[in-house]
C-alpha cells in the first residue's frame, strides 16, 4: 500500500480526475485537483500512476484502504486451492466404518478437493485376488453420494491399491 501516492506525495503536474460521486471531472492540473478534494474534506488518491496523465480519485483514504482489502480478500477467496485428500481403508473395514468415510469423501468432494482411496494390505492380503480387492474398493465407492469421476483408476501402489476420483 506504500506505493500509493496521495495529497501533496503525487508529483505531476495534470491528473485525469474522477470525482467522489465517481463523476469524470477531466483532466485538471495538480492544483485544481487538490483544491477541489480539500473544499470537499476528502483525499486526492493516485490510482493509476502510469496512465497518460495519470488518474486521480478524490475519496476518503480510509474508505481507499477498506475497498482495496476487500477486493484483496475476494481474489484470495476465488483462489481457493484444491488438495487431494487422503483416506485408507483396509480389506476387513466393516460397512459402518465404511459408511463414515464415504461421508467424509462426500463433503471433500462438494469442497471441490480430490480424493485419493487407498485400500491399504499387509502381508498374505497383498496376494489375494485383483478382482476381489477391487470389490472391496468398489464398496465405499457406492456409498459417497456426491457425483464424482475417476481421475486415475484402480492401480497398485507401494502399500495395497488406490483410486483417485474428482468432483465431476
Amino acid at each position: 500500500m506504500s506505493s500509493i501516492r496521495i495529497n501533496n506525495q503525487i508529483k505531476s503536474a495534470e491528473l485525469r480526475v474522477i470525482g467522489a460521486e465517481d463523476e469524470n471531472l477531466g483532466v485538471l492540473t495538480f492544483g485544481e485537483a487538490i483544491k477541489q478534494a480539500m473544499e470537499k474534506g476528502l483525499d486526492l488518491i493516485e490510482i493509476s500512476p502510469n496512465a497518460k496523465p495519470p488518474v486521480a480519485k478524490i475519496m476518503d483514504y480510509g474508505k481507499f484502504l477498506y475497498e482495496q482489502s476487500k477486493k484483496k480478500k475476494k481474489a484470495a477467496a476465488a483462489g481457493h486451492k484444491t488438495e487431494t485428500k487422503a483416506l485408507q481403508i483396509k480389506v476387513g473395514t466393516g460397512e459402518h466404518d465404511l459408511s463414515l468415510k464415504a461421508k467424509k469423501i462426500s463433503e471433500w468432494l462438494a469442497e471441490g478437493h480430490r480424493v485419493k482411496l487407498e485400500l491399504y494390505l499387509v502381508g498374505r492380503l497383498k496376494g489375494l485376488d485383483k478382482k476381489f480387492l477391487r470389490e472391496r474398493m468398489d464398496r465405499l465407492l457406492n456409498l459417497v453420494t456426491t457425483e464424482y469421476k475417476l481421475a486415475e483408476d484402480f492401480k497398485a501402489s507401494p502399500k495395497g491399491f488406490t483410486i483417485i476420483v474428482e468432483k465431476s
